[in-house]
Order: C-alpha cells, then sequence, then structure tokens
C-alpha cells in the first residue's frame, strides 16, 4: 500500500515543538554542556572496556538509556532554553549571480503528463522543498522565485519589498517574502540556516488561489501570430481568471496573467486550445500550458509553511563564567558534549533557574594549606575508597569541583561502586599529588555554591528529565573572557 508522511506533517511538529518552548505547564528545556575528560578506551569494574573514539573522531551517540545515563554522569552545566531563543529555520540560499535558480511549482513529483515520468525542477529536484527555489539577497531579504526565464541564469538581484510579482531584467519573476530582522540574523543565521517568518503586510496581501503563473509546457504550431487577450482560465476559481497568450510564427511564446485577472480560489486550472481559438488564437494545436498553482493561502501568507519550515534553530550563548550565577558554567575546561534535556530537576523540583551547575562540590580547609589539584586528573579518599575527576580547582575561594562516572579510575571505587566523598577525610591528586581536607564544618554559600557540612551536591539532579538530543564533538576550550554560541538544527 503506497503512502507517505506529507510535508505538513513535518512542519506540524516542529509548530508543536516550538510552541512547547511557551507553554506555562512542564517543558522546560535545558542547553547541557559535559564531557571534560578526552575520549579514548575507558575500562568498567569488571574489566570490559568502551571504546569512544578520539578527541579527534569521537563516536557517534547511540540512542540507547545508557548513552542517556552516561550523559549526566560528566555533564558540567546546563542553561534554560527559552521561546525566545527558539525560531523555525529553513536552509540558506544566498542570491549569487551566475545562479540559475529553481521556480515555485506546485506539481513537483506527479506524473502531469499521464506517463511514468515525475515533473522535477530545473535542478532535478524532485520535491518542491528539494528545489531552489529562494534565496537571500545581500540585503537580507528572502524572495520566493515564481519563475526562472526557462531555466536562465540570474544577473539582476531582487530589491524590491512590493506585494506583487517583482520582474528583474533577467526576466526572473520574484516574490517577496521578509526581510530578516538584525536579532534573526544574530540569533538564528549560521552558514547553512535562516530564519523564516512571515511578513504580515505580504501576509495580508496575498490572495488565496490567485494564478500569477503559467508556464509554455509544449508551444505549439498553425496558431495565429498577436497576443491573444482575455483567455480565460477554467478551473475551480471562486473569481475566474484570464491570461493574455502571445502567438509568434505560429506557436506559443508568452503567456502573462494580469494582477488585475489574476482570479482566486484556484485549486486546479487550465488552459485549453478551444478558448485560445476563440479569443483569436486561429488554429493553434499542440500546445500545452501549465497554470502554476499557488500554495494555500497565496504567495506569503505563511512563510514557514511555503519555505519548507521544519526544521528549528535553537541559539544559546555560555558567556564566561556566566557571572550572574558564578561557579555554574567553568571556564577552566574544555568540553566535548551538547545534551538537550526536557523537564530535568533540580533538589527534586522541576528546575527554572537560568543556569544548573551539574558537577559536585567540595569546600577545602584554608588550613592545612591545600595544593594545586589540576583539572582531569584522578582524586581519592583513601578513608571512603571514593574516586572522582576534578573538572575545576578554585584556589581563590578554596572549592574543588568534579565528576564521578561509572569507569574504573574515573568515579567508581576497587569494588566497582560509586562512594561519595564525605567527611573530613583528605582528598589527594592522583597528577598532582596535591591533598585537600573538606572542611565538614562549612555550610555557608560561597561564589553561589550552597554548602553542607563542606559539601554540596549538583543543582541539576542526575538522570532527570529527558534526554532528547546528544551531540559528541571535538573538545572546545573555554575561557572567561570568551562566549560560546552553541546552534542546535532538529528536523522534523
Amino acid at each position: 500500500m503506497p503512502a507517505i508522511i506529507t510535508n505538513k506533517f513535518r512542519i506540524h511538529m516542529s509548530e508543536q515543538f516550538q510552541e512547547s518552548f511557551s507553554e506555562s505547564a512542564g517543558n522546560n528545556y535545558y542547553l547541557g554542556i559535559g564531557r571534560p575528560q578526552p575520549y579514548g578506551t575507558l575500562t568498567r569494574p569488571d574489566g570490559r572496556t568502551d571504546n569512544q573514539g578520539t578527541d579527534a573522531n569521537p563516536i557517534t551517540p547511540s540512542d540507547s538509556v545508557v548513552e542517556e545515563t552516561n550523559s549526566y554522569d560528566d555533564l558540567l552545566a546546563a542553561k534554560r532554553i527559552t521561546s525566545s531563543d527558539v525560531s523555525f529555520v529553513i536552509p540558506r540560499r544566498n542570491w549569487t549571480s551566475g545562479t540559475v535558480y529553481d521556480m515555485y511549482r506546485h506539481d513537483y513529483g506527479n506524473r502531469i503528463t499521464g506517463g511514468t515520468t515525475a515533473q522535477t525542477s530545473t535542478s532535478g529536484a524532485s520535491t518542491l522543498f528539494d528545489a531552489t527555489f529562494y534565496v537571500k539577497t545581500s540585503a537580507n531579504r528572502i524572495y520566493k522565485c515564481l519563475d526562472n526565464n526557462n531555466g536562465g541564469a540570474v544577473s539582476d538581484e531582487p530589491t524590491s519589498v512590493s506585494t506583487t510579482v517583482i520582474t528583474t531584467s533577467d526576466n526572473y519573476k520574484w516574490k517577496y517574502m521578509y526581510t530578516l530582522t538584525a536579532a534573526q540574523q544574530s540569533s538564528f543565521l549560521s552558514t547553512d540556516f535562516m530564519a523564516v517568518a512571515t511578513d504580515s503586510t505580504v501576509s495580508s496581501a496575498a490572495v488565496s488561489g490567485a494564478i500569477d503563473i503559467v508556464k509554455i509546457k509544449t508551444a505549439g504550431t498553425g496558431g495565429t501570430d498577436g497576443t491573444h487577450t482575455l483567455v480565460p482560465i477554467r478551473g475551480d476559481g471562486t473569481s475566474a481568471a484570464t491570461c493574455s497568450v502571445t502567438i509568434s510564427s505560429g506557436a506559443v511564446t508568452a503567456v502573462t496573467v494580469p494582477s488585475s485577472t489574476a482570479g482566486q480560489g484556484y485549486t486546479y486550472g487550465y488552459i485549453t486550445l478551444a478558448d485560445i481559438n476563440a479569443r483569436g488564437g486561429g488554429s493553434l494545436t499542440g500546445a500545452e500550458l501549465d497554470v502554476i498553482i499557488p500554495p494555500q493561502g497565496g504567495h506569503g501568507f505563511n512563510s514557514v509553511q511555503e519555505l519548507g519550515g521544519f526544521f528549528l534553530m535553537l541559539n544559546q550563548s555560555l558567556e564566561g563564567t556566566e557571572t550572574a550565577n558564578s561557579g555554574d558554567y567553568t571556564a577552566s575546561n574544555d568540553f566535548r558534549k551538547i545534551v538537550l534535556v526536557r523537564d530535568p530537576k533540580s533538589s527534586g523540583s522541576t528546575a527554572t533557574a537560568t543556569t544548573l551547575r551539574a558537577t559536585k562540590a567540595i569546600k577545602i580547609a584554608a588550613s592545612p594549606t591545600p595544593g594545586t589539584f589540576q583539572a582531569d586528573e584522578k582524586i581519592t579518599q583513601a578513608t571512603t575508597g571514593a574516586v572522582g575527576k576534578v573538572v575545576e580547582w578554585d584556589s581563590s575561594n578554596k572549592i574543588l569541583y568534579y565528576i564521578q562516572t561509572g569507569f574504573t579510575d574515573a568515579g567508581v571505587d576497587s569494588n566497582g561502586d560509586k562512594t561519595a566523598f564525605s567527611g573530613a577525610n583528605v582528598i589527594t591528586g592522583a597528577t598532582s599529588s596535591a591533598t585537600g581536607t573538606p572542611d565538614s564544618g562549612s555550610s555557608a554559600t560561597v561564589n553561589n555554591v550552597v554548602f553542607s557540612s563542606g559539601y554540596s551536591a549538583a543543582e541539576l539532579d542526575e538522570n532527570s528529565g529527558d534526554v532528547i538530543y546528544i551531540e559528541n564533538r571535538a573538545p572546545i576550550v573555554r575561557a572567561a573572557d570568551q562566549t560560546e554560541n552553541i546552534k542546535l538544527i532538529i528536523e522534523f
């Protein structure tokens, strides 16, 4: 049974996901970064090994329960994504002189001649959204190509923002759609994607089912030369359209539809030889003319649906150490993993804070004077057997940030158990040989880290929420005076 999931379904799903970012109940999304330690082959307590690739070539994450739980083990921090951080986007296509662009057609992929060959675009695309039928100009204006001059190359960049069809000197016909705002350019314009939005002025001027373009499929022969006006466009239009048909040397050379007679309400249309001949075409035979039907609502009515907005871009920036919540995002270590988590918890309740620290922390006593712990080194607590990995040593505030994973020398003790660091038991760095004594009497807030008896749990509860995106990548080195801008593209 032949069947398809249509592009409208894909767009519907992208719209539902986009709306979830602004829903009042639930659906709090956080962008997390993690994996400060290099990739490599890690050993489990039972002797088995996990090959996780290398920093230059990390492995592709698997869609599994273990991948989701592992994402929490080495997570560093998470930052909330709000509705203003999300936009519909489409593939970026810059207007470039000399390029042949596809034109909009309503019938790509259909067997419109009754044969077995599907209608394809000039570039060979068999679906509209695979066709290169829209462009972004140097002025950051987006135009839809309604006619590509029978596959000619462009030479005249469109500039008009008229709500009517624009014809440039290279005989391309364009429909102005919208202009990228400064905010959209800053947040939702990348090398490969750009924001898509509907211009209210263009939308309000759109006419559903109006005919703008008629293409000559076969020119025919035997017609009477001249321009023959008021040729009716048959079909289901609620307001009938007419066109002008120009015949030269007996063949159809041009068909134009005046804006005043474009009609409306068409979902199909056709032009008969009998009607052309009745309007002065003589004895034209063999001509085939394709009436191009606009999308629902007319060109420019809904840019997201018309241009294939089944992509969403999530844009978030990590600014230095996130001074509004110091201590949440470390600038003293790199990261190799990006995750998107829905509805995580913090201290047992739904998380709502702007940033969340995902590392654990220990307040080290000033006396005896602690050593200098190194990022990524193994730390142990001989009395308890606890094992961890250093994320950051804050020597000014005497705070040791760390993670505990499920691998040997990274979070599990000699028995294969993840044992918590506790008490005033000395902690030792395996590489630096630094030592430090937890300040078990400290129950203060230091650098926005809340300690209880010298220890602070992660603000993001482990294994809470749903991990819906995981990306392993080459290391990103952070710095206090640096901002990382992360753009995630979700395709439906």
